[in-house]
């Protein structure tokens, strides 16, 4: 089992919008050219900073109550939650540095 969780449109509230830590959501589809590219470097960042992220996936395809209540219409699409809000959204895949930097603040 890697480093990320899944989550979905039933248990998103306690994963997400309930979870103590900073928590990073990942919305894919298995379809997604730059969703499957963007995974393994999600997984790093998920292991790498385990003790201050959670990296939650979200399957659009399977999920469309939460994609829908987002409106979410591009994927990749990343939020970043804290104490159960938005704080940040980033749209699209990018390398591992870029990623981190837009991250950055909410890894101390």
């Amino acid at each position: 089992m890697g480093a990320t969780r899944t989550t979905d449109d039933a248990s998103f509230d306690a994963d997400v919008l309930k979870n103590s830590k900073v928590t990073l959501v990942d919305f894919w589809a298995p379809w997604c050219g730059p969703c499957k590219a963007i995974a393994p470097v999600l997984e790093e960042i998920a292991r790498d900073h385990a003790d201050t992220l959670d990296v939650v996936k979200l399957n659009t395809d399977e999920n469309p109550a939460i994609t829908g209540k987002l409106g979410i219409t591009s994927i990749p699409t990343m939020h970043v939650y804290k104490d159960g809000e938005i704080v940040k959204t980033i749209v699209g895949a990018m390398p591992k540095p870029k990623l981190l930097r837009e991250l950055e603040p909410f890894l101390a």
